[in-house]
């Protein structure tokens, strides 16, 4: 019995098919649990959209350019909600049914799936209306969203076939109302372009578009295409050609602050080049001041980067406050290490500085201006030694300043005494530097030149803050009675006033 129990194979145990046929079923529920989920997003984002034609209808019939300004300031947050799905419902909503453009985007797009959430029934419009033409400013702008969408699905060979044809469109309108969507147009036209490493291919095209925006008036458009050529030569380091656009063209005063704080920073950055670096720090400093101070994180932080290597080769030191800001503390970490080798004089720090954060530094675009630093390191170490000791000789400030000879530091001492930057005298028989006696530095005329440099700040932050302000339009006082008006009817209540009082004398 034994070697019969222990041959006898293990019972199986069945499962009942009534609990195989539940988990099919509870697997099927939880994979279309995310297609209601789905379809519910779905319907917020177009009614989003509807919400955004609303105001463009609006802009179209008042002449109004706030409303329009809402829906371009909107595009920043409503490209995140975008997909295939809602943007086939926008076109197949707002399209006439007969319409060859309707087919012309859809091929852009990727083929509804089968499922439940592609059956979301979106009618903007009626029947009737559905047989009318398309608002020009509408077709360009979910033109524009088709666009924006095959960029940041990185679908880039399409981004630019799609652009090209809507700057196609865009050439055979002139409607005012149309000016912001077409420096968004423009915008990520040259966007695609460059993401396909092609930029200087719509140079002549982005040259003809300024003129064409210049004679139209169209300051939207002008000030983002005049940032746009300054962005395409300074990519291929065309410097000379930058600021001779700056020059020859005038950058629209009613441009708005974000299209200002990039021309500032690109302003900057050529003179920064061109070795004017107080121009340069004027700029880049109104750069930030014009950029929005709780967004825009990755510009300010190119533009400090930027503005830091400037002070210092200016003979400034950066606050420290900046590099220990939260959003600021990473990025800006090389040049903490940078600014410290500069301060301090420090040759051996600053180069290992350099050949640690090379990639970096050069990735940046701000290697060749750091190169400049290096006499800026050497004044300041000069400074030092002049300020510890009264007397050294010229073999100690060799190695202090790690120069390979004696005669390289003669040479850089008499420079920096010739400079003005230490009082001292060089014995060259004897081969040693003596400092002069430390002058009172309010005997001299830094104190008056450090007020000069305050003073012009202070009213240089007035005039921006005054050309910034905005006044409603002149047809505000239509409505408004004249002076002359005022004073006929003042004359006319106080003949009323009097007949009254002479009426009531009588009747007492």
């Amino acid at each position: 019995m034994t070697m019969e129990t222990s041959k006898r194979p293990k019972d199986i145990e069945m499962k009942d098919a009534k609990e195989n046929t539940k988990t099919k079923n509870e697997e099927k529920k939880s994979g279309e649990k995310d297609v209601p989920v789905l379809k519910e997003a779905d319907l917020i984002t177009l009614e989003d959209f509807k919400e955004h034609v609303k105001h463009i209808e609006k802009a179209v019939s008042s002449k109004e350019k706030n409303y329009m300004s809402r829906v371009v300031r909107a595009l920043s947050s409503s490209r995140r909600k975008l997909n295939s799905n809602v943007l086939r419902k926008l076109i197949n909503g707002y399209f006439p049914t007969n319409s060859t453009e309707k087919e012309a985007l859809y091929q852009f797009l990727d083929e509804p799936m089968d499922t439940k959430a592609d059956t979301i029934n979106f009618r903007p419009r009626s029947a009737k209306a559905q047989l009318a033409p398309i608002l020009p400013e509408l077709d360009v702008y979910i033109h524009l969203l088709v666009v924006i969408y095959l960029i940041d699905t990185e679908n880039y060979k399409d981004a630019v076939r799609c652009s090209d044809a809507l700057t196609v469109k865009l050439d055979g309108i002139n409607r005012r109302t149309l000016d912001q969507l077409s420096a968004k147009a423009y915008f990520y036209h040259s966007r695609s372009y460059e993401l396909i490493g092609q930029l200087d291919q719509i140079r002549s095209f982005l040259h003809a578009k300024l003129r064409t925006s210049t004679l139209r008036h169209n300051v939207e458009a002008q000030a983002t295409i005049v940032n746009l050529l300054l962005r395409n030569y300074l990519l291929y380091h065309l410097y000379d050609q930058a600021d001779k656009l700056v020059t020859k063209s005038t950058f629209p005063e009613q441009a708005s602050n974000h299209e200002w704080a990039r021309f500032l920073y690109y302003l900057g950055r050529i003179k920064a080049i061109q070795l004017e670096y107080s121009e340069a720090e004027k700029n880049l400093t109104q750069a930030l001041r014009k950029a929005p101070q709780s967004t825009a994180v990755g510009f300010k932080q190119t533009v400090h980067k930027l503005n830091i290597i400037v002070q210092l080769l200016l003979g400034e030191i950066p606050d420290r406050a900046l590099f220990r800001e939260k959003i600021y503390k990473k990025s800006l970490a090389p040049y903490y290490q940078l600014t410290q080798a500069v301060r301090t004089g420090n040759l051996g720090l600053f180069n290992q500085v350099l050949q640690t954060f090379d990639s970096k530094f050069q990735q940046d675009g701000t290697y060749t201006l750091i190169i400049r630093l290096h006499h800026n390191v050497i004044k300041t170490g000069v400074r030092m030694i002049s300020l510890s000791y009264s007397r050294i000789s010229l073999v100690d400030v060799a190695k202090k300043l790690q120069l390979d000879s004696p005669e390289d530091a003669e040479f850089i001492v008499a420079k920096a005494i010739r400079d003005g930057v230490i009082e001292a005298t060089i014995d060259h028989e004897k081969g040693y530097i003596r400092s002069k006696e430390t002058v009172d530095v309010y005997a001299t005329r830094e104190p008056m030149n450090a007020y000069h440099q305050r003073i012009t700040f202070c009213l240089d932050i007035h005039n921006q803050a005054v050309k910034a302000m905005r006044f409603p339009p002149k047809s505000y006082n239509k409505d408004l009675e004249s002076a002359e008006d005022r004073r006929e009817r003042d004359k006319q209540d106080l003949e009323l006033a009097k007949e009254m009082a002479e009426e009531d004398e009588e009747s007492f």
